[in-house]
């Protein structure tokens, strides 16, 4: 999780929502990405789902079984959906997203019976850590608006 955290201050960096993920094959690292919706221009450019497309192309396959993805945030709706459907064996989030969060907030999305996979999921990894990065980043955004 601290390389999440790396990469979410280097979105933070870019201008971007400090998020970043890190995806994890057995104890080998095969993917890492941060938000970078604005540098893309690309609304589905989440640190997940970047992540997630590095580390199909690092295995060459659509699907990663037995990867861990390790995220600052909890992830909204369409990451937990990629998740699904890579197959991803595990997810381990920082801190909670009370408006979009798909996984405990605002939706059980990873939680739903009728899906052909189920993630494994827990939170609280470096929760705290997570949370002032992203109140740090919101905080000095708003002072420069007034």
């Amino acid at each position: 999780m601290s390389r999440a955290l790396e990469q979410a201050s280097r979105a933070a960096r870019l201008g971007e929502v400090p998020v970043g993920a890190v995806v994890v094959m057995g104890n080998e690292v095969v993917a890492e990405a941060c938000n970078q919706q604005i540098t893309l221009s690309d609304p589905s450019a989440h640190a997940e789902l970047l992540a997630l497309r590095t580390a199909a192309a690092t295995v060459g396959n659509y699907r990663l079984p037995g990867c861990e993805l390790f995220v600052t945030l909890e992830p909204c709706t369409m990451c937990c959906g990629v998740m699904v459907h890579a197959r991803v064996s595990r997810l381990v989030f920082g801190a909670r997203e009370p408006k979009a969060g798909a996984v405990i907030s605002a939706a059980s999305a990873l939680d739903n019976d009728a899906l052909n996979h189920r993630v494994l999921w827990s939170e609280g990894l470096y929760a705290d850590e997570s949370a002032a990065q992203l109140k740090a980043f919101f905080k000095a955004r708003r002072s420069l608006k007034a």
